[in-house]
């Protein structure tokens, strides 16, 4: 039997063998699959020698090497097939969508899924789509500690882009769990709250001088994002110096180096202050829990902001 959508074969497992690729493309699709070792591309049937040794190398790889955790979507067994052994390795369709490998992350580098008889790298929209589905789904589920909550700076937030909040902002905005009430999105955007964005300034890009360390936070999660975009905005400044001989010009901000000479004598030197955000919870999907008419944010990449002079002469 040939290869399809949901087969896949290897003649053996080895260093060189990227199961972890086939694992991951399995676990995000849709239907899952199996993987047979010991059966060459061609359908034929060529063994395992060592069972026992090959099962424990492949649950140690899927246990280690792929994320979300795995543990108990998968099951590894032995056949016999034209007088040999074989392994058979059963993956389901995982409910954590996207799994990726957990050296590259969530990028398409990482994140495969299956199309055909291949493991095909997933776009990098799909990734994003796919865990703000995952993180909106399971966080809506999960019962807040505190269910006395309030939402003033939220109407306060809606009242200043020209909307308004209605009765049934809660559920219309996913507040609510299923047996009404309070869940853990709607603890994020309460008036208060035990989380908080840090934000910290270093004088390179190697991080061992700390000149600032700020915190936002313990309120709604608008409010405090809100803060944090403001304070961006002050450091992304420009200064400038003039000197009889030279025109010196920094920037100071958040960004990679960038230095571009004018002309002679006049040339442009770019100083960059890098920043870190720490998020005391998970900032992954922090932008699918904004209403929509939050400004966009995202925790779980970082942006660069190039400002170039135009070329001058002195």
């Amino acid at each position: 039997m040939a290869e399809t959508n949901r087969i896949e074969y290897k003649q053996e497992l080895t260093p060189d063998v990227d199961i972890e690729k086939e694992v991951v493309a399995f676990l995000n699709y849709k239907e899952g699959g199996f993987i047979y070792i010991g059966i060459d591309r061609d359908g034929k049937t060529v063994g395992v020698d060592d069972i026992d040794g090959c099962m424990l190398k492949l649950k140690d790889r899927i246990k280690n090497n792929v994320s979300p955790s795995a543990m108990g979507l998968f099951d590894i067994a032995t056949e016999q097939r034209d007088g040999l052994s074989i392994i058979k390795l059963t993956v389901a369709s995982g409910i954590e969508k996207a799994y990726f490998k957990t050296k590259y992350g969530m990028t398409p580098k990482g994140a495969y899924i299956r199309v055909g008889t291949s493991a095909e790298p997933m776009p990098q929209e799909q990734i994003d789509r796919l865990f703000a589905m995952r993180t909106r789904n399971s966080i809506g589920r999960i019962v807040s500690n505190r269910q006395d909550l309030t939402f003033e700076q939220l109407r306060i937030y809606y009242d200043e882009h020209g909307k308004r909040l209605n009765d049934n902002f809660k559920r219309t905005l996913e507040l609510l769990t299923e047996d009404g009430k309070y869940n853990y999105v709607a603890y994020l955007l309460a008036d208060e709250n035990n989380n908080s964005i840090k934000v910290a300034k270093y004088s390179s890009l190697d991080r061992c001088d700390l000149i600032e360390n700020n915190e936002y936070g313990y309120c709604s999660l608008i409010k405090a994002t809100k803060s944090v975009l403001a304070k961006l905005e002050v450091e992304n400044r420009t200064a400038a110096t003039i000197t009889p001989v030279e025109r010196m010009k920094r920037l100071y901000g958040i960004g990679l180096p960038f230095a571009k000479r004018l002309s002679t004598p006049s040339y442009t030197t770019i100083t960059p202050l890098r920043f870190r955000l720490n998020l005391r919870y998970s900032p992954t999907g922090l932008k699918s829990l904004l209403p929509a008419a939050c400004p966009s944010l995202s925790a779980t990449k970082s942006s660069s902001t190039v400002f170039p002079s135009p070329a001058t002469k002195s």
